[in-house]
């Protein structure tokens, strides 16, 4: 059984830290302008992850003060999980030298699996995941921006086939909005995938997190919950 995990996540957007509702640049709300003390706060309050998203990369901007952001969190020794704007295998590459645990591949999983074949052939199942952002059972890319017409199981499916352990799925219609989790949608691709699925989008309360680990998820990821304290503490969830 995969230890569950607690995610608290730092969302950067010009090297802020932000949350967007329903993925939408134009709802955003900003919480930090510092993402170190940020990572420092919830390391404090017993993080084993963090879970770091550069939304500037994800939104296709190749300038950003994001990276160096991202390793300069890396360097605390807290394990990070990263994602947004992993393009190349010199992308993945590059953040893994500054110290990311694990990279998430969305858009590229989808437009290159190619990619994926490389990433996982040169760093390992355990370093590679891939980001499954859903709106009505259907992937989206770019930032959630684009519809890409492949239905979420069976872009897990194509996954597992190349050698994939791990994927955060998003229910897009969740983020963002504390409705809860999507549980039922995201323990059947865990169930039907056979990854070990992170689950992400809608948390509220601790009851979410207690949920997903009931139903033998990988792990939670928490976002606005955390940032507007309806789960005050990270001690409720660990």
């Amino acid at each position: 059984m995969t230890t569950f995990n607690v995610y608290p996540a730092i969302d950067l957007r010009n090297g802020k830290v932000v949350r967007l509702k329903l993925g939408d640049p134009n709802q955003q709300t900003t919480y930090s302008f510092d993402p170190g003390s940020m990572a420092d706060q919830w390391i404090s309050q017993g993080a084993q992850w963090l879970h770091v998203v550069n939304l500037d990369g994800a939104f296709g901007e190749t300038e950003s003060p994001n990276l160096a952001a991202v390793a300069e969190i890396a360097q605390r020794g807290t394990p990070v999980q990263f994602g947004g704007g992993l393009r190349t295998l010199e992308d993945i590459d590059r953040v893994i030298d500054q110290g990311v645990s694990r990279v998430v591949i969305g858009t590229a999983a989808v437009k290159n699996p190619a990619l994926v074949e490389a990433a996982l052939a040169k760093h390992g199942a355990t370093k590679i995941a891939v980001g499954i952002d859903s709106r009505d059972g259907i992937v989206r890319t770019h930032g959630w921006q684009e519809a890409s017409g492949i239905k979420t199981l069976e872009l897990a499916k194509k996954m597992v086939a190349q050698g994939v352990e791990w994927t955060i799925f998003t229910d897009i219609s969740r983020d963002g909005v504390g409705t809860g989790l999507n549980l039922e949608a995201t323990v059947a691709l865990a169930e039907d995938s056979g990854l070990n699925v992170i689950a992400s989008g809608g948390v509220h309360t601790a009851a979410d997190v207690h949920g997903a680990r009931n139903a033998n998820l990988a792990g939670c990821i928490i976002g606005r919950a955390l940032y507007e304290g309806t789960i005050e503490h990270l001690s409720e969830v660990l």
